[in-house]
């Protein structure tokens, strides 16, 4: 494993430190969480917050492991502006995304109430409580109806949409870089792993069936791959000049 650069190190530091004053302070998962854009809990600066928020140790564990295993390696070549820009990128990419996915879910149910003559404020009322009204499912189902529940309600913490950006450079500057699952302690080469990577985390995002438990936001994972693969193409397209970062 390479040496840990200075950038990925701060970013360690500041993932640890927000995660330990998480328990000291816990109005402070509320704050620095990223709230659905609609509700209530939503502040302007979640979209950033949320990055270095975690929901427990195995979580900010294999999310720092990332950072420092492909972090490190992309820092080394690039810089830290170019690495900083790129991090920062992927993870409100992926804040977007999530939070364009989850106003889908939300105003998909919505919009099956309203028809059947809900009031809106009750509604949101209700949902504002962490609640709702039983007789719904007589119009909606039940899975739509948590759909709607889960969006609007749940807020989204982590590295994750970030380090997955990471993974993608990764596998577009070292190809042949052999990784490997946990669970299949076989070495794949990263152009392979990383894509399957991303097409399960979008197979459970859509089908919500996932290997990899549950309380994940995989379209999260996917929006954070998204914006990375993009930027990475556009770079490579543009033959993009690594010292301008550096001046």
């Amino acid at each position: 494993m390479m040496n840990m650069t200075e950038t990925v190190k701060q970013l360690l530091i500041i993932n640890v430190l927000f995660f330990i004053g998480s328990y000291f302070v816990p109005q402070a998962n509320e704050l620095l969480a990223l709230h659905y854009f609609e509700s209530d809990g939503f502040k302007f600066w979640q979209p950033i917050s949320y990055m270095f928020m975690h929901g427990s140790l195995m979580h900010i564990f294999f999310n720092m492991f990332a950072l420092i295993s492909f972090g490190s390696a992309l820092e080394h070549f690039w810089g830290a502006k170019k690495f900083l820009f790129f991090y920062f990128s992927c993870g409100l990419g992926a804040a977007i995304i999530h939070s364009g996915v989850n106003y889908y879910y939300f105003h998909d149910g919505l919009n099956v109430l309203l028809s059947h003559n809900i009031d809106k404020g009750q509604i949101i009322e209700l949902l504002n409580q962490g609640k709702y009204d039983t007789s719904w499912i007589e119009f909606i189902s039940q899975s739509d109806l948590e759909k709607m529940y889960s969006s609007y309600l749940t807020p989204a913490v982590g590295a994750s949409g970030s380090i997955y950006g990471l993974l993608v450079a990764f596998a577009f500057m070292f190809p042949n870089a052999e990784l490997m699952m946990m669970f299949i302690p076989v070495p794949i080469k990263a152009k392979y792993f990383v894509p399957v990577i991303v097409l399960l985390d979008l197979f459970s995002g859509v089908t919500g069936y996932s290997i990899f438990g549950g309380n994940i936001a995989h379209f999260a994972h996917v929006g954070g791959a998204l914006i990375g693969f993009i930027m990475m193409w556009y770079w490579k397209k543009n033959q993009f000049n690594q010292n301008r970062w550096d001046r």
